[in-house]
């Protein structure tokens, strides 16, 4: 008795000084609004349940009411325990049964990373013409005038935005090649066009008691902020006037985790760049994602790296910040097929593991936004020293 006792003590004064040493003085009930979870094709599932709902309620479990998800051909991300109908365009996806037993959960925020259908993903690096802009600009129209009718009321915020965009504009993942003039003016465009659909339908129909936003996501923010190189962030979001702009941290969050100072003037470079929003102003830069994975760097490197980004993060004002993610979405080399079972079949992107255990980094962001939750199943105290904690 006196064991689980002196547990229990330990835990309420890990959470304690985790929200009392937080300089934002952000409560609780405010972080959950900001810190987010992705849910995308995770390589295992725990229940029976409908994949997409099961991810989704794992995060509400966490306390988080954020939660970003794939919106184009979600079929492929969301398939354990489910049977999807075809769909030919962005409202039908969010009208299945699927996305509306989503959009019921009590989530206040939705990030969407969504293409509109019928052509690649990446047409417009051959530039845009009249006509692909307005047929772009209809489709973003269509799909946020269904989401701000059936959702009025709701108080929900919905975020449509695309996947990791300096690997979109250059066709693919080599950091030495830059983007071509065609590509950059074709993303200015393609971004306005998918801005102006939004933009349509909010001036239609109006904002009542819901409301959605259009973001661009930039992932090589370091190159360009320390190498001059041209890249989403300094070639294409000045010719913009998008809502938000999501950061996708990996280029700093992780790959500099030992100098927070990287991350905090990328997203200074970011701000910058973007011209200003009048719902969000200068302070109109999330993070879209960061992270890092177990299996590869290890436990110590994670309790050093995830509240230094969280710390900066929050001290620079950003409206979300969102973790990669609940289950992990990436095989170990030579593991598979999914569903692994295995702990080290994966990378380690997690929040919970394929044998159903909670990691630190849930444990972590447990005691800053559920902090009177009775299980945590993980030690925040590690060694003796205090607790991860948001500044």
């Amino acid at each position: 008795m006196k064991k689980h006792i002196v547990a229990i003590l330990l835990a309420v004064i890990c959470a304690g000084l985790a929200f009392a040493q937080s300089p934002a003085k952000h409560t609780p009930e405010k972080l959950r609004t900001i810190i987010g979870v992705t849910h995308v094709n995770g390589r295992y599932h725990l229940t029976d349940k409908e994949f997409l709902a099961e991810g989704a309620d794992q995060i509400l479990a966490l306390g988080s009411r954020v939660i970003k998800v794939w919106f184009h051909k979600p079929w492929n991300s969301y398939s354990f325990n489910s049977q999807w109908p075809k769909c030919k365009n962005m409202v039908e996806i969010a009208q299945t049964p699927y996305f509306r037993n989503l959009f019921e959960k009590p989530f206040e925020t939705y990030i969407l990373m969504c293409f509109s259908m019928g052509q690649y993903e990446g047409y417009f690096r051959n530039g845009l013409n009249d006509q692909q802009k307005a047929e772009e600009q209809k489709r973003f129209y269509e799909l946020t005038k269904h989401l701000l009718t059936t959702y009025r009321g709701t108080g929900k915020t919905f975020i449509l935005q695309h996947w990791e965009g300096d690997w979109l504009i250059r066709a693919g993942f080599d950091s030495k090649t830059d983007p071509t003039p065609t590509a950059i003016s074709g993303m200015i465009a393609w971004l306005n066009a998918r801005q102006a659909g939004v933009n349509q339908a909010k001036k239609e129909l109006g904002q009542n008691g819901v409301r959605v936003y259009h973001a661009a996501e930039v992932n090589r923010v370091v190159a360009s902020m320390d190498q001059n190189r041209p890249g989403l962030v300094n070639a294409v979001l000045p010719h913009t006037n998008l809502d938000l702009v999501s950061y996708s941290a990996w280029d700093s969050a992780t790959a500099k985790y030992n100098d927070p100072n990287v991350f905090r003037r990328a997203l200074e470079f970011i701000a910058k760049n973007m011209p200003d929003s009048p719902d969000f102003g200068n302070k109109n830069v999330y993070i879209g994602e960061f992270g890092m994975p177990e299996n590869d760097f290890g436990l110590e490197k994670i309790q050093q790296a995830i509240p230094a980004a969280v710390d900066t993060a929050l001290e620079w004002g950003c409206p979300y910040i969102v973790y990669w993610q609940i289950y992990c979405n990436e095989l170990a080399k030579g593991k598979g097929p999914a569903p692994v079972k295995n702990n080290r079949d994966v990378r380690g992107f997690w929040l919970i593991k394929p044998d159903g255990s909670k990691t630190w980094t849930w444990n972590y962001f447990q005691n800053i936004l559920n902090p009177h939750a009775a299980n945590h199943n993980a030690p925040l105290c590690v060694a003796g020293v205090p607790p991860a904690r948001p500044e």
